[in-house]
């Protein structure tokens, strides 16, 4: 069994061209709510391949992305490599590598659901300067808006080698709620990717529960999904809606 850490490994080049961003007035909430400027330092944990950092590099932020898989630290390295202040690390949630009380901020985005969340509190506590905030951060596609979704969504199910145990929507309110140790404030922002049918099997291919290109179902997966971008989409696109949940609270 591949192990969590490796499980995108093969998934990158698709990771990063195919998976959504994150709406840029997720920063105006971090400024508002937990004292983001310019000057802070940022742990953004199980950073990946550098999506979610770029927002803060883009404020002028230092980040550390805290990444345990290789090949995805290092398209993360390719992918922001304009950007001076971030800093690329191999650690894990349970152990970063990162000096005590260095960070006035530590993130995760898309990546809680796989961490072993007792050593990561106890983490994200050393690391974290006294009184300062912990956001975790997920693009939650929206399954039944429309016509197109409810089938998408029945097209991962039947095609998903084990979706239900790896998504994150099993992390509910009390599983957050024991992770802060108290109660926590959650914000929905609207969020969406206009895809053609490359860019939506690009998108496919990025989740790691899906077949990839050497998969026996490749094809009748691509052909399936085919049939559903010619059924939806006008002009040949196809728009993939998400909540962008944000889940914050002082540690």
């Amino acid at each position: 069994m591949v192990s969590s850490v490796e499980r995108f490994s093969d998934r990158v080049a698709n990771y990063v061209k195919y998976r959504p961003s994150y709406p840029r007035e997720v920063l105006e909430l971090f400024r508002d709510e937990m004292g983001l400027t310019p000057d802070s330092v940022i742990a953004d944990v199980g950073s990946g391949t550098g999506i979610f950092a770029r927002l803060f590099l883009e404020n002028g932020n230092v980040v550390y992305g805290v990444e345990p898989n290789g090949p995805m630290r290092a398209a993360a390295e390719e992918f922001l490599a304009a950007y001076a202040r971030f800093r690329s690390i191999d650690g894990t949630a349970e152990n970063t590598g990162l000096a005590s009380g260095s960070a006035d901020l530590v993130t995760a985005a898309q990546a809680f659901h796989w961490f072993e969340r007792g050593p990561a509190r106890r983490e994200f506590l050393r690391i974290l300067k006294p009184g300062r905030n912990v956001a975790l951060v997920w693009n939650e596609r929206k399954l039944e808006s429309n016509a197109f979704l409810i089938e998408y969504e029945q097209f991962l199910k039947k095609f998903a080698l084990d979706y239900a145990q790896v998504r994150h929507d099993h992390i509910d309110r009390g599983t957050l709620k024991s992770f802060f140790q108290k109660d926590f404030e959650t914000r929905i922002f609207s969020n969406s990717q206009i895809l053609d049918f490359d860019g939506l099997l690009g998108r496919v291919l990025s989740a790691s529960y899906m077949p990839n290109e050497s998969s026996a179902d490749f094809a009748e997966m691509k052909n399936d999904l085919l049939l559903l971008v010619a059924k939806h989409s006008e002009s040949g696109k196809i728009e993939l809606l998400y909540d962008t949940a944000v889940h914050y609270s002082q540690f």
